[in-house]
């Protein structure tokens, strides 16, 4: 039951609003299908938005003997991402943070950017001041929720599959 009311609120958690699988898609790709479990049965790719230009953003989820919250921005044509650490509660022996909305409030306020000012580096760099161990990097295969959102845009990166 514990397990249950962390894995809820984990999900409520997320700010933006889970399918086992290694098929290339021959259909378009709806936006609940990139609802999924991943690593496991305690784990959870959600949320996923369209943030315009390209750019799409998800949560993933974790919720077994600890909670986290990780937010991932992706440009869709270029695979450059970021990943930020939101919200970890019991993973390690660091207190406790939930910094979820601040970070959602950045990603709105970059998305609402002309497409010329929104950089993945740019939105990095601010989020680095609110969530834990931000990162960027490129991604060689196409996410989810660009196959979902601009399956135009996979170019030479290997097409969205579910594993």
């Amino acid at each position: 039951m514990k397990r249950a009311r962390l894995a809820i609120a984990a999900i409520a958690t997320t700010g933006f609003a889970v399918v086992a699988y290694a098929t290339p898609l021959q259909t378009p790709l709806a936006l609940d299908d990139c609802i999924r479990v991943v690593r496991g049965w305690n784990g959870w790719e959600v949320g996923h938005r369209d943030l315009g230009a390209g750019r799409v953003a998800f949560a993933e989820t974790w919720s077994a003997e600890g909670v986290y919250t990780d937010i991932y921005v992706s440009d869709c044509e270029t695979g450059e991402s970021l990943r930020t650490r939101t919200r970890q509660e019991l993973m390690s022996e660091a207190p406790p943070f939930d910094r979820t909305r601040r970070a959602v409030e950045v990603v709105d306020r970059h998305a609402r950017r002309h497409p010329a000012l929104f950089g993945i580096d740019m939105l990095a760099e601010e989020l680095s001041g609110i969530g834990e161990g931000t990162t960027t990097f490129v991604t060689p295969d196409e996410l989810c929720a660009c196959a979902a959102f601009y399956p135009e845009l996979r170019g030479d990166r290997t097409p969205f599959a579910f594993r």
